[in-house]
């Protein structure tokens, strides 16, 4: 691999509703060390997935929060009362409901002491529609993926080395975010289940994708790699072998179907 290249640390793969594996959140590294938290899980499982990744908590000084359902949100509760507690800084990125709700949550259930350094020690930036702002080295762009449920934020990150990645968010993917994704080195997509699977586990009614979904699209956007997320979990034992399997039917790129605290070599 590239030396200048950083990596992806898969710190959850799982949905929602996911008790085998931990719910979808990872963190993005540049190679000069430049760290980003995205989302953070459902709860304090976000710390035990640090720890087991070599990861300090203290060294996350960015969190980026797609959208405000439990399973992404509530674990930022966590690596907010950490910052508060202990005095490390750290920086919030995400839209104006997201920021409201995490700011109402601690000032509601944390000491007083530590929810008045929200706005100090925590600081929260509010992001619209097509905003940019930098990591460290890792230059980013967050766009709208226009969810019909909550919503949500994508984003794009400009590596040192020039790779790009496009994180799609959780829901079926929106033409209206195809100048995001277009010929991306790396594309993160949600892959609810195998399309083989759809009647078992009913993603189009929950309004997700399967792997196929995911493979077709990957195809159509030119992208080199794919990495498939935010999955069922009664599958684990075969779901690396058959979810590659099934994309490799319409994507004739790189496939990566990760497990929990998987890393992946940009």
């Amino acid at each position: 691999m590239n030396s200048k290249s950083g990596f992806i640390t898969m710190l959850g793969t799982g949905n929602a509703l996911v008790t085998q594996c931990y719910n979808t959140c990872f963190t993005l590294h540049s190679a000069s060390g430049a760290l980003l938290l995205v989302d953070a899980g459902g709860g304090n499982g976000i710390l035990r997935q640090l720890e087991k990744a070599g990861i300090s908590y203290a060294d996350i000084h960015d969190l980026f929060v797609t959208h405000a359902h439990t399973d992404h949100l509530l674990g930022c509760v966590w690596m907010m009362r950490m910052a508060l507690q202990f005095g490390h800084p750290l920086r919030v990125w995400s839209h104006e409901k997201v920021l409201t709700l995490l700011a109402d949550i601690c000032h509601a259930i944390l000491p007083s002491k530590e929810a008045q350094g929200i706005g100090t020690l925590v600081t929260m930036h509010r992001l619209e529609d097509g905003d940019r702002f930098e990591v460290g080295d890792i230059r980013l762009q967050c766009f709208d993926i226009h969810s019909t449920k909550e919503r949500q934020f994508g984003f794009t990150a400009m590596m040192p080395d020039g790779q790009r990645i496009c994180c799609l968010g959780d829901e079926p993917f929106s033409p209206l975010c195809k100048q995001y994704a277009e010929s991306a080195d790396w594309l993160m997509s949600e892959a609810f289940c195998l399309y083989e699977d759809r009647e078992r586990f009913q993603p189009y009614e929950k309004h997700h994708s399967t792997v196929l979904d995911a493979a077709r699209l990957a195809e159509e956007l030119g992208i080199k790699n794919l990495i498939l997320y935010h999955t069922e979990d009664k599958t684990l034992e075969t779901r690396k072998q058959r979810y590659t399997a099934e994309a490799k039917i319409a994507f004739s790129g790189h496939v990566w179907v990760p497990d929990d605290l998987e890393r992946i070599t940009l």
